[in-house]
């Protein structure tokens, strides 16, 4: 069982979004020095849900600040890239953080983020296999040539090469049966987040598929059968019950408010609503179906046993650090979950 970190970098409210960088700096560098697994970030656009919407920028300055831990997006949105520039700014990446790339791919949970880039939800599945399949052949070409309805390369010079050979690992990472079933089929590392009932399911699909897969496309040797499956939990630890629960609840309703607020500036449109992944505002509806964690370090370790067993576990990421949360709370966190908590389940 391994620990990894998850991060939006939401808007924080008032606070500058040049302190907000400076603090997310700081606590990678901690957790770094933790011993988490991998920092995965998310992309958004047009939300203040994510404040890095281009995240190999992000990534380049984590690669600078951090030593051990492995680096990654989750996810890249496919659809929006030309697949011969985000080959090239893999490789980059790879390089800077001396082989600690981890490269999570996706098309795109909202259909608003994807139609203001002129790209539309129904169509965003099959751009991403096309799109998968033209990074994949960018990345282990010297000479790229790839042609399809949507992509026309011919002999394209790779001068940059990925450092880990042939590609960085692949992940995937979805929150409905479709995208579990797809990243299964093809081998991807992969993690799921939601309530535990939904994210549960999503897993069981992905290991029926992995299994008729018969491998995983980037072993992994440190994880059981050489995949990683894994899941998504908002985290706060504190000494006390009482005092996670003062730091979790603002965070969590910022947080969630920055969630929904593309669902709020579309309210009227009815087709696209459809599309949306359902959460829960309320901080004791979020721990009670699973996907929030708060509490002292046993509370916090007992729930995570629960998980581990419910859905068949070989990683976490913990997402320590989100809405309002002040930097001083989740570095507090973070050294309780790395002192009193990790150890239970090396």
């Amino acid at each position: 069982m391994k620990f990894g970190i998850f991060d939006h970098i939401d808007m924080a409210g008032d606070r500058p979004l040049a302190t907000q960088y400076d603090e997310r700096l700081t606590f990678a560098q901690a957790a770094d020095e933790a011993g988490f697994y991998c920092l995965h970030i998310a992309e958004h656009h047009a939300s203040p849900l994510n404040t890095v919407p281009v995240p190999g920028i992000w990534l380049g300055a984590l690669a600078r600040v951090t030593k051990r831990m492995r680096l990654g997006p989750l996810v890249y949105l496919l659809p929006l890239y030309s697949p011969l520039r985000l080959a090239e700014e893999i490789c980059i990446l790879d390089h800077l953080s001396k082989g600690r790339l981890d490269v999570g791919v996706g098309r795109g949970v909202s259909p608003f983020e994807l139609a203001y880039h002129k790209i539309k939800h129904d169509d965003s599945r099959d751009i991403f296999a096309d799109a998968y399949k033209a990074l994949n052949t960018a990345l282990t070409s010297e000479l790229f040539s790839y042609e399809s309805e949507r992509y026309n390369y011919k002999n394209v010079p790779m001068p940059l090469r990925p450092l880990q050979q042939p590609t960085p690992p692949m992940w995937y990472g979805s929150s409905n049966a479709t995208g579990s079933a797809w990243a299964g089929d093809h081998g991807l590392h992969f993690a799921s987040n939601g309530p535990t009932e939904r994210a549960k399911g999503n897993i069981q699909v992905f290991r029926e598929h992995f299994a008729k897969h018969g491998k995983a496309a980037h072993p992994k040797p440190e994880f059981e059968g050489g995949v990683v499956v894994g899941v998504g939990r908002q985290i706060v630890v504190a000494e006390t019950e009482a005092e996670a629960l003062r730091i979790a609840k603002p965070a969590a309703e910022h947080h969630h408010a920055n969630l929904t607020y593309l669902l709020r500036v579309h309210a009227s449109d009815e087709a696209a609503k459809r599309f949306q992944v359902p959460t829960r505002a309320g901080l004791e509806e979020q721990m009670a179906d699973g996907s929030m964690i708060v509490g002292t370090p046993a509370t916090v370790a007992e729930k995570i046993a629960e998980q581990v067993e419910t859905m068949g576990l070989n990683y976490m990421m913990a997402y320590l650090f989100f809405g309002t949360m002040q930097l001083s709370d989740a570095l507090r966190s973070l050294e309780l979950f790395r002192s009193e908590v990790m150890p239970k389940f090396a």
